[in-house]
């Protein structure tokens, strides 16, 4: 073993290895005596050809990529497949007929709909028609932009999951696991691939404010989250304010010069703290602290949107200079990407319709619907497209029965593991693809049903990784993002 291709063994104190190590020291002893070399870090496979960034795990890609960046456009609380694109017409001769049990085959419900006498089913009142030359179904009364681009999509209709409420369900979508305390997937990212620019964080979260708040689901800063992962690789958030950072701004009579002085003495007691103790986080302490002094000249010229052509910012629709809009964030999300930022994800909140489903859905949908359009065109136009892989989803799907009162123009609908809708764009995909089929109830899975493992493990492909040997070691396990079940990289997703 060379501790001198591994940094953070070097920083580490006597007391503070043999605390860390645990049974790992008798494993490593066993490996030994047994001729076998441990692997501590990830090995890229021959031939890979794509340089990684500063900091990366990982010295080049297990794959040939040009994917760089992500942004993860996250729907908080599920949207409705059969109202966005799932289409299934066969419904409208069912309505307000019970599920058959045939089709619900006994599973499980959530406390909100298990007391109900019935399941009356609810079809979609809203129009659909084929786009592009793929010919998908799609909801173009309530996206008619996004409509406009389904051959620069994959659509992924087969997606299940097995958590039932939102948030197991939206803890495995981000981390791989229900578990809390796992990396994400930004972190993964991060750790991986590392920086391109070393002024700006390599994961970075917002959260949108919806127009209509009827209905928001608390979102925990855990989810983005290192996990055991290093410190470093927690994505930092940006408010939907002013000051996308607390305290980005010295505050009156403190000059760079005495910021500078201040944070050399605070980084001497860090030092100090950590020759005593040897704890590692200290040292991602000094690292963002650093970061934090280089972000007061970045940020400003990040959120500052007066260079940005007219066209440009008219094309992400009317709320797009509302800080803390889902356009707004849209637009924010291209800038970093365009400045090297790894890996944006975007909450956007009210998607839980249990109730009132059509008053709360057109508004949903315009407040994403002219920005998503917006972004993959902005990101044509600069040359990102090919390098940015945009995804769009919740955490699970929705039901086709009816959650409390059902008319001919309103429903609600309660929470659906077995299967919804996600799309991705850009970053490799083979735009136009559409995967997956569901039954006519838009219930249960009946062709290339896909996991949210299999989707991770098909993101990290994308981005130039093998999600079998990206590994990190703790507790002495060698963890991935994927988990120790088998997970699938869908191929016919990549172009």
């Amino acid at each position: 073993m060379n501790i001198f291709q591994n940094p953070p063994l070097l920083e580490m104190t006597r007391r503070h290895f043999f605390a860390a190590s645990g049974l790992s020291l008798g494993s490593m002893a066993l490996a030994s005596l047994m001729g076998e070399a441990a692997e501590l870090a990830p090995m890229p496979r021959p031939g890979a050809s794509t340089a990684t960034g500063v900091g990366a795990a990982l010295p080049q890609t297990h794959f040939p990529t040009k994917c760089r960046h992500v942004i993860y456009l996250h729907c908080v609380g599920g949207p409705s497949q059969m109202d966005l694109y799932d289409y299934k017409p066969k419904m409208r001769d069912y309505f307000d007929k019970d599920l058959p049990d045939s089709v619900r085959m006994g599973q499980r419900l959530t406390t909100m709909t298990s007391g109900q006498a019935r399941f009356p089913i609810a079809p979609s009142i809203y129009r659909f028609a084929r786009k592009g030359q793929c010919g998908m179904w799609m909801n173009d009364e309530l996206l008619p932009y996004t409509a406009k681009m389904a051959d620069d999509m994959v659509f992924i209709r087969s997606m299940h999951t097995e958590a039932i409420n939102h948030e197991p369900a939206i803890t495995h979508m981000q981390t791989g696991n229900m578990v809390t305390g796992r990396p994400c997937l930004g972190a993964w990212t991060s750790y991986g691939l590392g920086s391109l620019n070393q002024n700006l964080p390599t994961f970075v979260v917002m959260v949108a404010k919806p127009s209509n708040e009827e209905q928001v689901q608390a979102i925990s800063a855990r989810l983005w989250q290192s996990g055991y992962l290093p410190g470093e690789h927690a994505a930092v958030s940006f408010r939907a304010a002013k000051d996308p950072i607390l305290f980005i701004n010295n505050p009156p009579g403190v000059s760079d010069q005495v910021r500078r002085t201040t944070l050399d003495g605070l980084n001497k007691l860090n030092e100090l703290h950590y020759a005593e103790v040897g704890d590692p986080e200290t040292r991602t302490r000094i690292a963002m602290y650093e970061m934090a002094y280089r972000m007061q000249a970045s940020v400003p010229e990040l959120t500052d949107l007066s260079k940005e052509p007219a066209k440009v910012l008219e094309s992400y629709g009317p709320d797009i200079r509302k800080p803390g809009s889902f356009a707004y964030t849209a637009l924010m999300a291209r800038r970093l990407v365009e400045r090297g930022v790894r890996f944006v994800q975007i909450y956007h909140n009210n998607w839980d319709h249990h109730g009132n489903l059509t008053g709360r859905m057109p508004s949903q949908c315009k407040d994403i619907d002219q920005p998503c359009y917006a972004l993959i065109q902005d990101l044509k136009r600069l040359g990102l497209f090919d390098s940015t892989l945009v995804i769009w989803g919740g955490e699970f799907g929705r039901t086709i029965y009816s959650q409390g009162g059902l008319s001919k123009t309103n429903y609600g609908r309660d929470h659906h593991p077995r299967c919804f809708t996600m799309w991705m764009a850009g970053g490799g995909t083979k735009g136009g693809t559409i995967y997956g089929e569901t039954d006519d109830f838009s219930y249960n899975i009946v062709d290339k049903p896909v996991h949210v493992r299999d989707l991770h493990a098909t993101i990290l492909r994308l981005l130039g990784i093998d999600h079998e040997k990206f590994t990190y070691r703790y507790q002495g396990l060698d963890q991935r993002l994927t988990g120790v079940e088998k997970a699938h990289v869908i191929h016919e997703l990549i172009a």
